[in-house]
């Protein structure tokens, strides 16, 4: 296991680094706009923030890679079944934490339950869960060219969609697109995503379909990495990739927006090319040159080895937060960035130096199950 664990380093770390910065970008603390890269873009355009969910995918994928092997072992119905098993516990972990805390007050201040009628169904964990489906019956059941193949139909096959079914005038805006049609006639407005403008779901059910390629495209990085020495040859050929990925995808943005919310084919393809450089540029540093003096890559370890468990802690951690009630207009979450964050470094800054806080929190909580050799798996 720590050979394995040594010889796959890049790979550990580059999960860990997506849910460190995931935290961070998920918390940012209250009183001011925090800085323009740690959002997401409005609309069409790309931030460094719109990386970090794709970068999730890309790892999803890349553990695909290693336990495919051990699941040709076994039966096809054992197969499925795991398959099956595994979607259904991290979509009702999704669905649940959309959920929590399951109670609310009315405006007497009675306790009464927080109604499934207006709780969001789709989300992170979703999406997670059915691109793992997806991307698991594709590369166990189909040949490399085939998976290939569907990928592309997958990608071309949104973009046709988007613009045959959406709006005639403005198929690519936020209220005119076919993923809020889709949307709203499968779930209704109560239960999709209300952060925006308008009931609006970025991980809504059509959009879910080109995100199967960022697991699929991890999984074959996986693969890669896997079967070939890590040489600069094997380097330059992910590099290749990445950067022509990068390319199609600049080009495609021409006519194709890249687009977070709508998850468009161009946003497929600039991310995973990025994350094919990072990959990359892990494996040369930490592989090849082994620059790990002090031992930093095992920060970000502890967030890999645990890293659905900490997604969650971080989540609803921060509802509980939120829940508490210091003043009758303030809550806790708000108290802790005006009393300390905010008046320590007003502004961005101050926000930054919350999330950063919170994220080394749930780190420290990852830190002490790592130590004891807790490992929560689904």
């Amino acid at each position: 296991m720590s050979t394995l664990k040594k010889r796959f380093l890049s790979l550990d770390v580059f999960r860990g680094m997506t849910i460190c910065f995931m935290i961070i970008v998920n918390t940012q603390g209250s009183g001011a706009v925090p800085y323009s890269p740690l959002s997401h873009s409005t609309w069409h355009g790309f931030t460094p923030t719109d990386l970090v969910f794709p970068s999730f995918l890309f790892a999803v994928g890349n553990a695909m890679s290693f336990s495919l092997d051990k699941y040709r072992q076994i039966s096809n119905s054992a197969f499925l079944s795991k398959i099956f098993r595994r979607t259904a516990l991290i979509f009702l972990l999704g669905f649940l934490m959309y959920w929590f805390p399951f109670f609310g007050l009315d405006p007497a201040g009675h306790v009464i339950s927080a109604p499934l009628s207006q709780t969001r169904i789709m989300g992170v964990l979703q999406r997670i869960a059915l691109c793992y489906l997806f991307a698991s019956l594709l590369v166990y059941y189909l040949s490399t060219k085939n998976v290939i193949i569907v990928s592309a139909v997958l990608l071309i096959g949104y973009w046709i969609i988007l613009l045959l079914f959406g709006n005639h005038s403005q198929p690519l805006s936020m209220s005119g697109n076919a993923e809020i049609f889709l949307d709203k006639f499968l779930m209704g407005n109560n239960h999709m995503y209300h952060g925006e403008q308008i009931p609006f779901d970025p991980e809504g059910w059509l959009s879910t379909m080109p995100a199967i390629v960022n697991v699929v495209i991890g999984f074959f990085a996986g693969r890669f990495i896997q079967k070939e020495n890590k040489s600069f040859e094997s380097l330059a050929k992910l590099m290749l990739v990445g950067s022509l990925m990068i390319f199609i995808a600049i080009c495609w943005n021409m006519v194709f927006p890249i687009n977070k919310k709508l998850w468009t084919s161009s946003f497929v393809l600039v991310t995973s090319g990025l994350d094919l450089l990072i990959i990359s540029a892990l494996i040369y540093i930490l592989e090849i040159k082994k620059w790990n003096r002090f031992h930093w890559s095992h920060f970000f370890e502890i967030f890999g080895r645990n890293p659905l468990f900490i997604y969650l802690l971080s989540e609803l951690l921060v509802v509980v937060l939120f829940m508490i009630r210091i003043k009758p207009r303030q809550n806790l979450f708000d108290f802790i960035n005006s009393a300390f964050f905010q008046a320590i470094a007003p502004g961005a800054l101050g926000a930054l130096l919350f999330s950063i806080c919170y994220m080394l929190l749930c780190w420290s909580v990852g830190w002490w199950l790592n130590k004891r050799k807790i490992y929560v798996r689904i």
